[in-house]
């Protein structure tokens, strides 16, 4: 079981990493910067599976293609969206380092249950606070739509194709 649970987060954070290990292939230019400052989305938001970019809307959450936003609400989205970028920057980093350590170790012949375990917490922990920082974005996005644009994020999350929650039997 526990080696099972260990496999489980180390697919759960691969999956995650994928935006990781697209931004350190990026370049950088002569004075630091990425060469391509922040054209999309922050680290981390966005990129999941069955993600595809929209024209016309980048650094935009999916849930907001499509929807007219004033200047102000665009200027509050950018504001927002960019603000979490340093923590989830950080957080990537974490969970990057500690899943290679993992790695490592799971490959070593000095394997230590125990570590490997703390590992896997710290990878897990980091990723659990880039989903909750995740969350707690989409909720201030959505401070920022009027009802009526609320009701449209909200019908086109409806109408999105995959995973969906469960219908209670009463219809609800």
């Amino acid at each position: 079981m526990k080696h099972l649970s260990i496999a489980v987060s180390l697919l759960l954070l691969s999956a995650c990493s994928m935006p990781l290990l697209a931004l350190a292939q990026q370049e950088s230019a002569p004075d630091g910067p990425l060469a391509r400052a922040m054209s999309g989305p922050p680290p981390g938001f966005g990129h999941g599976p069955g993600h595809v970019p929209i024209p016309g809307a980048p650094g935009l959450p999916p849930f907001l293609h499509g929807i007219e936003l004033s200047e102000a609400q665009q200027d509050k989205v950018f504001a927002a969206t960019y603000a979490q970028a340093p923590l989830l920057r950080e957080q990537e980093k974490i969970a990057f380092k500690a899943h290679a350590q993992l790695r490592e170790l799971a490959a070593s012949s000095t394997y230590d249950d125990a570590k490997a375990g703390a590992l896997a917490n710290t990878a897990a922990q980091a990723m659990a606070t880039i989903s909750l920082q995740q969350a707690r974005l989409e909720q201030q996005l959505l401070a920022v739509l009027t009802p009526e644009q609320r009701k449209q994020a909200q019908q086109r999350r409806d109408s999105r194709p995959g995973p969906r929650r469960p219908q209670s039997a009463t219809g609800d």
